[in-house]
């Protein structure tokens, strides 16, 4: 993704759509304009070009000058986002505060779909652990969760990794890890013995896994990968021995 489309679809992460990105972003980059400038500039019509400073201004990334003729300035990024954040997490926690009801069914299988959609899942579950976790996969996706995989361990939690590459090629101080054959796009993940996402995750893959935390499941998926484990030990033992 070209970096300038990565800096638009970012911004509408924050509330923007996509034509008020491209305003407020050459609002960043040209500095206070009127309308018929920002029009001129991100190739738009004068009336678009209007409607978006306006819904801008409304949202708090611009401000609206008075002058001869009408002007905007950009709010800084980093307080537009700021402010944003902090509005988002104070509206999660009121929705959390006086939420009826909350049941989380764990006894289905759910297909996640979507590189971003399995990822945060991911993240989510690696953040949720609680004592252990049991992760297999290349070490590009390795890389990716890196920061949960350290807070875990600095938090004393147990950390098992399944890898390939050559040895030494994925190091995680205080993780026990397991150099196995080539990965590709398969990930398996387990936390605290209860739940399991497992299938493909990558760049230029399907991107589908399974999540469950049904107990059978759960219990065939640490079978197999203790297998897994059991036969890498088996044959670094068998290598050291004909060495």
């Amino acid at each position: 993704m070209a970096e300038e489309d990565r800096f638009i679809r970012y911004l509408t992460d924050f509330g923007l759509s996509r034509q008020e990105a491209l305003v407020y972003r050459e609002l960043l980059s040209g500095g206070k304009q009127s309308g018929y400038e920002i029009a001129k500039a991100a190739g738009i019509s004068r009336s678009n070009a209007y409607t978006s400073l306006a819904a801008l201004v409304e949202k708090g990334a611009a401000y609206l000058v008075e002058e001869s003729a009408k002007r905007y300035i950009p709010v800084r990024l980093e307080e537009f986002c700021g402010n944003r954040l902090r509005r988002m997490e104070e509206e999660m926690a009121w929705l959390s505060a006086n939420l009826p009801s909350e049941t989380e069914s764990e006894d289905g299988y759910i297909t996640v779909e979507g590189e971003e959609n399995i990822r945060n899942k991911m993240l989510n579950l690696l953040e949720r652990a609680e004592e252990r976790v049991y992760l297999s996969g290349s070490t590009s996706c390795l890389e990716e969760v890196r920061p949960q995989l350290e807070a875990l361990l600095s938090a004393g939690k147990k950390v098992v990794l399944v890898t390939d590459g050559g040895k030494g090629s994925f190091k995680l101080p205080g993780a026990v890890i397991y150099v196995s054959g080539p990965k590709e796009k398969q990930i398996g993940l387990i936390t605290d013995s209860k739940y399991v996402l497992s299938g493909e995750y990558g760049q230029g893959s399907m991107n589908t896994c399974l999540y469950s935390g049904q107990r059978n499941f759960v219990t065939v998926f640490k079978n197999a990968l203790a297998n897994e484990i059991e036969l890498i030990k088996i044959r670094k033992g068998e290598k050291a021995k004909d060495e």
